[in-house]
This record gives structure tokens, sequence and C-alpha cells, in this order.
């Protein structure tokens, strides 16, 4: 008897023991980079609301970084993607678009997030539209913080911009 209650009180030690071990480097990696995405998201619809400076908050402002969203075609560069948020913040989209089933891959200074984004906004003539597009989004640790370097979803054909 005195066997299995000794038994029983270290198996309750090592179960307690790992409930208690540090959170390893890999675990803060996903977890900072979830809370990068999660601010992406939350940039989204404040910009769909028509208010573009959280989405200028959490992207990276280098001269690398790339956008292909669902209007089309490719911008590289701060200037040019801090436009496209500009333009499209003033179209006052409307709506909410969340993210479902994301994956997160997080190395040491590049993490790639792959997901859905499911929800619905407004065309350009004010008719509510669904919103269900594949997107991969790529953030590089800048001064310890996870910054947005790319974006690309799948087209929207009640936003593609048929001249790029």
């Amino acid at each position: 008897m005195k066997k299995q209650m000794t038994g029983g009180l270290v198996l309750t030690l090592l179960v307690a023991g790992f409930a208690f071990m540090p959170i390893t480097r890999a675990e803060e990696d996903t977890a900072s980079v979830q809370a990068a995405a999660d601010s992406f998201y939350a940039a989204l619809n404040a910009m769909f609301a028509g208010d573009a400076e959280p989405m200028k908050a959490v992207w990276s402002h280098a001269d690398d970084i790339t956008y292909m969203g669902p209007t089309g075609g490719l911008k590289k560069g701060w200037p040019d993607i801090a436009q496209v948020w500009e333009e499209q913040a003033a179209n006052k989209l409307g709506g909410k678009v969340t993210p479902e089933e994301m994956q997160i891959n997080a190395g040491q200074d590049i993490a790639i997030t792959s997901n859905y984004e499911i929800g619905e906004n407004f065309d350009r003539d004010g008719n509510l539209q669904k919103v269900s597009i594949r997107a991969t989004n790529v953030f590089r640790k800048e001064n310890g913080a996870w910054k947005m370097i790319g974006h690309h979803t799948d087209l929207l054909p009640f936003l593609e911009n048929k001249a790029e």
C-alpha cells in the first residue's frame, strides 16, 4: 500500500512539475505571432470603418515588403502599400472579416500565418457581400516586435481592380 502511495505521489509531483515548466521559445514565438496576427485583423476591421492608422502600426515600413490584396495587383515597399491602405480606408466598406483555421509557422525572425478570411463587406454600390478567401501573412521581427512584411489573398470579384 505504501509503495502505491509513493508511486502516486511521484506521479502527482511529475504532473505538477510539467504544469509549471517554463514556456519554450517556440511557444513564446507562436503566441507573439498570434498577437501580431490578431492586431492585423483588428486593424483590417478598423480600416473597413475608415481608419487606416492601426494598419500603419502593424506593418513594417521597409522597402522590401509586399502586398497582394483582394483587389489584385502587386505593391512593393511601404510608400505604395501605405497608399493602398489609405485608399481602402476611404472606401469605408464596413462589415467585418475574421481569420479562421489559422496555421502559424514561427521561426526566429520570420513567421508565416495561413488562414481563411471569413465575413462580409459592402461592395462599391452598397450591397452586402460575403467574404470567404484564403490569406497568407508574413511577419518579420523588427526591434523585438513582429511586423507584417507580406500579405497575399485571393481576389474578390466585387473589389477587383481591372486596371492593375
